[in-house]
């Protein structure tokens, strides 16, 4: 097959240019992606979130509207122009001094915090080195922090949702639930007590 054929169907691994980014991040999207639903019981007033791969700022706004004036929300992705978008949006909703875009590298999050919630959303199978993803986002969450795992099932079979599992588990992170999303693979993880940064 054509390689530009195979990167415009999604068949090989790749970062999502931001571009694509508006096919599914607009308003219409809160009708099978509805952030309150997804977040019910996992995002308290004053939390300290992680949006790690937050493209345009769907979910981070959502979040920040959550965490209140006395929470924050660090938008980490690692392509400035999703970051400027999440900065606009951000700015024309009143919550900028809610989020804290951060640039990443494709291995590195370079953040310095211990949050109570983290997600990953539609991410985790671009990342490089997941292994090393999943032990990083557990020294940034708490003891008790918990991590929503969200794939898209037609980029994500379930073999390979398992095979994501095991490396989140061999980080430290165990299972402690799941949220029905549109069209995904979720998993809820939770990190598995006292740890250090590392």
């Amino acid at each position: 097959m054509n390689p530009l054929l195979r990167k415009l169907t999604w068949m090989d691994p790749h970062v999502c240019p931001w571009w694509v980014a508006y096919t599914f991040d607009n308003p219409l999207r809160r009708l099978v992606h509805r952030p309150e639903r997804i977040f019910e019981g996992l995002i308290r007033e004053g939390a300290i979130v992680l949006d790690i791969g937050c493209g345009m700022g769907f979910f981070t706004l959502a979040m920040a509207a959550m965490v209140g004036d006395g929470g924050c929300v660090f938008a980490l992705d690692i392509q400035e122009e999703m970051l400027k978008r999440v900065r606009r949006r951000a700015s024309r909703k009143g919550l900028s001094h809610r989020i804290t875009p951060i640039l990443c590298e494709a291995n590195r999050l370079p953040v310095d915090v211990q949050a109570d919630f983290g997600l990953a959303f539609w991410m985790v199978h671009e990342v490089p080195d997941p292994g090393s993803f999943f032990r990083q986002v557990r020294g940034l969450l708490k003891p008790d922090g918990r991590l929503l795992l969200v794939e898209p099932k037609g980029h994500v079979p379930a073999a390979r949702f398992s095979k994501i599992l095991d490396l989140a588990f061999a980080q430290g992170l165990r299972y402690c639930g799941e949220r029905r999303v549109w069209l995904s693979r979720a998993a809820l993880l939770q990190t598995t007590g006292s740890h250090s940064m590392p």
